[in-house]
């Protein structure tokens, strides 16, 4: 089976042919995200360059979809990862790139290389291990029923995973629900494990259990403005409207003076309110209080205390806002720094995959 992965769109695609392969230049990769950059990618396989509508080219690249696993799970996570985590990553990769062939929304291309879809950028990142899980989970997936799994994962979920519907359509699967996850707590502090998993620009997101973000009142309006196109005017209030079990919002309420309106599914609200993205939707907010001495106005960003428990609503911040979050990502399917600590304890992948996807099973793919 192949695939065909869409890298890199631009007005003019720049690249060199390798003896096996082709090196692309300038590719962005954190599209959108924190982690925004560009880079040089080698990759191996055929490249085909699309013309687009627009004028612009696209470079698409086609392989064996095992080969594109392999450096698919030394992207998303580093390649010197504990082996239990890279095979239990090759099976969930494998998973959903099988039901996302021929099923997206991409034109040309099934995939993107991206975290649109799954993170791959080739060649350099990739070494044996890698090559190891891939062979030794070949063709394995996770099966619900006769239908393969939908299989999402994400950096760090904070403690506890998250419903499908939180993020993507209203509906929910029987192996994407809320489970506890004490160990990707274990993993704040642990340098040693955080060098062995994470690749090196992953490696610079150090607060990806707990955060913290501080806006002024003016930060968060021009933010919110720049993001929705909307004055919203000064913002008054954030009011949470529905939580998924985990804590992350669904949908927020934005309340200004000149506008209010309410912002669905986790992933717009984490970009609504940041200049990249908020690492996740489940987050509270502190009072920013302003002080006045000398007649002079002092924003005094120390935190005031929350609002109580289960009130539905944040505390209105009139100096600024800080926002106390837990978790780096989406939360629904396999948390990627949890699994990297229950493969550093002796679990298997077997074991880490029926955490994580409860009521799946383990099988062979039959095409």
């Amino acid at each position: 089976m192949n695939i065909s992965v869409g890298i890199l769109t631009a007005p003019h695609i720049k690249f060199e042919q390798r003896e096996h392969g082709f090196l692309l230049k300038n590719v962005r990769i954190g599209i959108g995200f924190h982690w925004d950059r560009h880079e040089d990618q080698l990759f191996e396989g055929r490249l085909t360059i699309q013309k687009n509508a627009d004028g612009t080219e696209t470079a698409i690249n086609t392989l064996p979809l095992e080969d594109y696993l392999t450096s698919v799970i030394s992207s998303e996570m580093s390649a010197d990862s504990p082996l239990e985590l890279l095979k239990a990553h090759a099976v969930i990769s494998r998973s959903w790139a099988i039901r996302a062939i021929g099923h997206t929304e991409h034109v040309g291309f099934d995939v993107c290389a991206d975290d649109h879809c799954q993170r791959y950028e080739g060649l350099l990142r990739r070494n044996e291990r890698a090559v190891q899980a891939v062979r030794e989970t070949e063709g394995q997936v996770l099966l619900y029923g006769d239908e393969v799994c939908d299989c999402r994962y994400y950096k760090c979920c904070g403690g506890k995973t998250e419903r499908f519907s939180t993020c993507w359509e209203d509906i929910d699967m029987p192996y994407l629900q809320p489970v506890d996850c004490p160990y990707c707590g274990k993993a704040v502090g642990n340098t040693r494990l955080q060098r062995l998993v994470l690749n090196n620009y992953d490696q610079e997101t150090r607060d990806f259990h707990d955060w913290e973000v501080r806006y002024t009142a003016e930060e968060l309006a021009d933010i919110i403005r720049e993001k929705t196109g909307i004055d919203f005017g000064e913002i008054v209030s954030l009011r949470p409207l529905k939580r998924g079990a985990s804590g992350r919002i669904y949908e927020l309420e934005i309340i200004g003076t000149k506008h209010r309106a309410v912002i669905s599914k986790e992933l717009k609200i984490r970009q609504v309110l940041s200049r990249t993205c908020l690492y996740s939707s489940w987050f509270d907010v502190e009072e920013a209080r302003v002080l006045a001495p000398n007649n002079r106005s002092v924003l005094d960003l120390s935190p005031a205390p929350l609002p109580a428990s289960g009130s539905g609503e944040f505390a209105c911040a009139p100096g600024g806002f800080i926002l106390r979050g837990h978790g780096w990502g989406h939360g629904v399917g396999l948390c990627q720094i949890g699994a990297a600590e229950m493969a550093m304890e002796g679990f298997t992948y077997q074991q880490i995959l029926a955490h994580y996807y409860p009521s799946s099973v383990l099988s062979i793919y039959q095409e």
